[in-house]
């Protein structure tokens, strides 16, 4: 055994020691539906709601944002009962066994270790934290106290995820060699954090793509990238005139094992006609190469309408797997808590999201430091 396959066996042999530390479940109630709170009730707390409230196995019992009359549109609006306008006062309020943290990014970290401090289990919008070493000391404290931890995207439970997955796996493209996904659109306007230290394109909108073609080729071993600031000044709704302080455009590339090269291209200055609901949007984001075909992923990762398959020199390409199966962008929560109360691993892992924020941040250095970034997480592979 070679030394580059030693330190592969030897890594993933600690990722099977860290999952086996984390088979409890945490601390859930004993009745048959998991009680949730969420704190932060902004824009994303309207898209996960809808979802959540229709699931049989979650009971919402209180939400929390800082601007208190959001707590209570959202009260009034799902019928939660108990309302607060501090995490200090969600934690010490009803009970509940699962925290769902849907804030601005530069605060998950510490609302999700208030949050295990407490005993409570959370989901987590993304990132999981501002750094990865913040994120991996999350994911410690949670193993401590034996109680889990998730964070989105939940790119990897779509259909046709796991499609592309089994078609690589399965060699019908043969040798992969490249992957490049993209994602933009002009930029939020409805809040300054987007454009604040700890905010950027990359945690809000290139970190689909990490999680996808991480998920699909597996972990990647080393980063470069280069990242800048074309829009240096913004104006948006909570602060009127900002100075734009993280990254706006970013250009990353990713090694993987066996040579595989995968690009990502994200950015909050790319004019898009679909907008950034992504409505309508009929081209491929996602695109694998290999040498005996290719395949693209039709809509974005986080919205797939389909798969388009070319393995032929003489036939057109096929479009396979057009239906999402109910598959939806904000299911993760959903997804983790049917999982709790049925106790089984979901495909969505913790690993795996520690992984995408190693990247981001790597991602970051090499464009500051105009190196080659090596990178040290990992996590099961492959998903499907």
């Amino acid at each position: 055994m070679d030394r580059k396959e030693f330190l592969k066996k030897t890594a993933l042999a600690g990722v099977g020691t860290l999952l086996a530390n984390i088979t409890g479940w945490g601390q859930t109630q004993a009745g048959d539906k998991l009680r949730l709170a969420i704190i932060g009730c902004g824009s994303v707390s309207g898209q996960y709601l809808p979802h959540i409230t229709k699931s049989p196995y979650i009971e919402v019992v209180s939400c929390c944002d800082i601007i208190y009359e959001r707590a209570l549109h959202r009260a009034k609006e799902f019928n939660i009962p108990h309302t607060y306008d501090h995490i200090d006062k969600l934690l010490a309020g009803a009970p509940f066994d699962l925290m769902l943290t849907l804030t601005d990014m530069q605060q998950h970290g510490q609302l999700n270790h208030k949050a295990l401090v407490a005993g409570k289990n959370v989901w987590s919008e993304k990132p999981l934290a501002n750094t990865y070493l913040e994120g991996k000391a999350l994911l410690e404290l949670a193993k401590s106290k034996k109680l889990r931890i998730w964070c989105a995207p939940a790119v990897v439970n779509s259909p046709q995820f796991a499609l592309m997955s089994k078609m690589i796996q399965e060699g019908k493209l043969g040798r992969i060699a490249a992957a490049h996904g993209q994602y933009g659109h002009t930029g939020p306007t409805w809040s300054a954090f987007f454009y604040e230290k700890g905010g950027g394109s990359m945690p809000d909108l290139g970190v689909y793509n990490f999680a996808t073609l991480t998920g699909l080729l597996g972990p990647a071993r080393s980063v470069m990238a280069m990242t800048t600031i074309v829009n240096p000044e913004r104006t948006v709704d909570n602060k009127g005139h900002i100075k734009v302080e993280a990254e706006d455009n970013a250009m990353v590339i990713m090694e993987h094992a066996k040579g595989i090269l995968s690009h990502v291209q994200c950015g909050f200055n790319y004019f898009d006609p679909h907008g950034h609901e992504g409505k309508g949007q009929t081209q491929s984001t996602i695109r694998i190469f290999g040498d005996q075909g290719n395949m693209g992923l039709i809509g974005y990762d986080w919205a797939p309408l389909g798969v388009e398959v070319a393995t032929s020199w003489t036939e057109p390409p096929q479009i396979v797997q057009p239906d999402p199966e109910g598959y939806q962008w904000q299911e993760g929560a959903t997804s983790i808590s049917e999982s709790m109360m049925k106790k089984v691993e979901p495909r969505i892992n913790v690993h795996h999201a520690l992984h995408v924020l190693e990247i981001i941040e790597a991602a970051r250095n090499s464009s500051a430091t105009g190196t080659r970034i090596m990178l040290t997480s990992t996590f099961k592979w492959p998903m499907v």
